[in-house]
């Protein structure tokens, strides 16, 4: 077969779209998405596709936005971390989830993930964080099974209609959600210095948030945790 005669046949091959429900291999839904640029954001879990529906700005682009500021802060002051805006990750054959947000330690420094040629993270970022209309959505079902059993060292969900955040910390291969402290704030434990006022989050004020995150910044744990990944780079 010539190559021009081969190059005809696959032109004529038509790729099936995207569709919410389809069973698929990661590869063909890989070869499917590529097909669909006009698709921004679709996941595979558990062998399921889910195509995103277009998103509201109180219930999902505020709280993203202040989600990334956050963790952006975080990320400035931490060499060695790096911060992923809805991007791909490959997580195994039937899972390739596309978070709001990932938070992850460079490859170099240790981190448990890595960029594949291609571009895409592979393996598990230490943190990710959702938004989620409700506790009804799929964050805080099949996904939270699929990030834990994959080793997602922490998972934040922000439910932004019921204006609630759960952040699960792994421990002993079990999510355990981690609770406020008698100051009102919650402290990683995968990113020493990440601190957040939740209340403060919930209700957008973002100046108190970054404050907060100022103090664990300037804390002794973060300033060795800085030490640590340096040392491993």
């Amino acid at each position: 077969m010539t190559a021009s005669l081969e190059e005809n046949l696959n032109k004529s091959i038509r790729i099936p779209p995207l569709e919410s429900g389809d069973r698929l291999s990661r590869q063909e839904f890989e070869r499917r998405y590529s097909a669909m640029p006009h698709v921004k954001k679709a996941e595979l879990i558990e062998g399921i596709v889910y195509v995103a529906s277009p998103l509201r700005f109180n219930s999902h682009g505020k709280p993203h936005g202040d989600l990334i500021i956050w963790l952006g802060t975080y990320k400035v002051a931490t060499p060695g971390v790096e911060l992923g805006d809805n991007v791909t990750v490959r997580l195994d054959l039937d899972n390739e989830p596309q978070p709001d947000v990932v938070l992850l330690i460079n490859e170099l420094s240790g981190g448990q993930a890595c960029i594949s040629e291609d571009d895409y993270i592979e393996g598990a970022p230490e943190l990710i964080a959702e938004v989620a209309a409700s506790s009804a959505a799929n964050d805080l079902h099949d996904k939270k099974k699929v990030y834990r059993r994959n080793g997602v060292k922490e998972y934040i969900v922000w439910q932004s209609l019921e204006n609630k955040l759960n952040w699960f910390s792994l421990q002993n291969e079990e999510y355990v959600q981690l609770e406020v402290d008698a100051n009102g704030l919650i402290k990683s434990c995968a990113f020493p210095g990440l601190w957040l006022d939740v209340k403060a989050l919930c209700r957008g004020e973002m100046t108190q948030v970054l404050a907060v995150l100022q103090q664990g910044l300037n804390s002794e744990e973060h300033r060795n945790f800085v030490q640590q990944l340096a040392k491993k780079s």
